[in-house]
């Protein structure tokens, strides 16, 4: 193990060929753990992913299951949702369920940001403004990247689905502004080396004048605005005004209405009424991956304006037909993107409690803080000195980012960039299966932990032996990974 590391690349080579002593080190520190031979590869730091959502909650199960045996037109259960909804954020706003959040960002930018396609001669050209952020390859995905030296900012993301992964998702004679934010840094990370947005030092209204400069330059193709709804520093929306609404989003609603386009809020990994408001930072739409921390069965949702959700019903198949009911489901562009019954049924139960129980999701977050400042408390002081440790509500999570074991020059704990986790070249990832945990979100310096996988029992409510037996591994594994980028000894 060396200890004589200069540069970045000498760092990302060299644990690139320390991969399996370091596989080795983390597969004996589970046993050191005492991490129970029967819970191995059953349980995680997230229950948020779509590739391996968490079991249903026992009330969303039974309700789930009741209502799977009763005859239920789906516009019934679409006017519950809207009921809910509207319970909460008044009657001016409207649901549209859709399969996954996925397709809730496609049916948006299509119905409200894209050119239409009737009419004689050639269709325009439209333009999006993005801020330049994390997880690009889904907000900003769905239009040409501009300026050209962002061109190939997806370009190892996809490339097993060929001309139908993330470069197919664009839209007919659509770009996306990409706007850097002020205060943040863009360096090159990760054994497969790609640019990480490290976002801690945000300024929100420094990076708010960027994107308006950014309006005016393209005011005549200007179509929307988007952005993702987390509200943590690691995501650079650290900083909120005193209802504790994220200031940057609350910026961008507003450029928006100046310009009389929609702002599109991309909150897949969070949870409607206790999470992002987009009353507060006057969104348009928020859509959400209601199987991640919301709980609910594989489903995505919008919630927007009713001025904007009326084309997105009619995409749908929702809006009624030529009758004049208000509610219907008939054949439209997007009726393939219809969650069905039982995803249905479990996405009006998760509103309920979320609407009259908040704490039946809350509480584990607190359990969950609890939890991680207990073991991130042991970490090498190296490491420890380095990190920002944040609870989100709207994730359902606690973020630990380490973007500050850099601050202080010389080699820090290693980043990966999220191609490392396409590549299977994240160690906080990969080293984590080799433990036995399920990994979680671990690159540009940032790690998400929720609870839900293997975490968790029937109510929702944190097993704490289980939840620090996931965290542990964490910390075990990143002291494992510093040693082997030699910070620390």
């Amino acid at each position: 193990m060396t200890t004589t590391l200069k540069y970045k690349y000498q760092l990302y080579r060299h644990l690139q060929a320390s991969i399996p002593q370091i596989y080795a080190e983390a597969k004996k520190a589970a046993d050191e753990i005492g991490i129970p031979p029967n819970l191995r590869g059953k349980f995680g730091l997230t229950g948020a992913i779509s590739g391996c959502p968490a079991p249903l909650r026992r009330d969303i199960a039974e309700a789930t299951e009741k209502g799977g045996k009763e005859v239920i037109p789906l516009a019934k259960l679409v006017d519950e949702l809207r009921e809910i909804v509207k319970d909460v954020y008044g009657d001016e706003w409207e649901p549209v369920p859709t399969s996954t959040c996925e397709a809730a960002l496609w049916l948006c930018f299509d119905t409200l940001m894209t050119p239409p396609n009737l009419g004689r001669g050639d269709n325009y050209r439209a333009r999006y403004i993005c801020p330049y952020e994390k997880h690009m390859h889904h907000q900003a995905a769905y239009g040409r990247p501009f300026p050209p030296k962002y061109k190939d900012i997806y370009a190892d993301r996809g490339t097993t689905a060929g001309e139908l992964g993330f470069y197919g998702k664009r839209q007919n004679n659509l770009d996306t502004v990409i706007v850097p934010l002020v205060g943040a840094q863009y360096p090159v990370h990760g054994i497969k080396a790609h640019p990480v947005p490290l976002l801690t030092e945000v300024d929100p209204e420094a990076s708010i004048e960027q994107m308006a400069l950014a309006a005016e330059v393209h005011a005549p193709f200007l179509t929307g605005f988007a952005s993702l709804g987390y509200d943590t520093p690691g995501y650079g929306y650290g900083v909120k005004d005193e209802d504790g609404a994220p200031l940057l989003m609350k910026r961008i609603g507003e450029l928006a209405r100046e310009y009389n386009v929609p702002y599109l809020i991309d909150n897949a990994w969070g949870i409607p009424f206790i999470g992002t408001d987009p009353r507060k930072v006057n969104a348009d739409l928020i859509t959400y991956a209601m199987d991640k921390a919301s709980g609910a069965a594989t489903s995505g949702l919008v919630i927007g304006r009713e001025d904007v959700m009326t084309p997105i019903r009619r995409a749908m198949g929702m809006h009624g037909d030529r009758w004049g009911t208000t509610a219907s489901y008939g054949k439209a562009a997007y009726v393939t993107f219809d969650p069905g019954k039982e995803a249905l049924l479990s996405q009006v139960q998760t509103l309920r409690v979320l609407r009259d129980k908040p704490e039946i999701l809350t509480k584990p977050v607190d359990d969950l803080e609890r939890i991680v400042n207990d073991e991130f408390d042991k970490i090498h002081p190296n490491i420890k000195k380095g990190l920002k440790i944040s609870k989100s509500y709207n994730s359902q999570a606690v973020e630990v980012n380490y973007e500050g074991t850099w601050k202080e020059g010389g080699l820090g704990l290693p980043i990966f960039a999220i191609e490392d986790m396409y590549a299977g070249s994240n160690i906080l990832q990969s080293g984590l299966a080799q433990m036995g945990v399920i990994p979680t979100i671990a690159y540009d310096a940032n790690v998400y932990i929720s609870p839900g996988l293997g975490t968790t029992d029937e109510d929702g409510q944190i097993i704490e032996e289980n939840m620090r037996f996931a965290v542990r591994a964490l910390v075990r594994l990143m002291e494992i990974t510093a040693r082997y980028a030699g910070m620390i000894g």
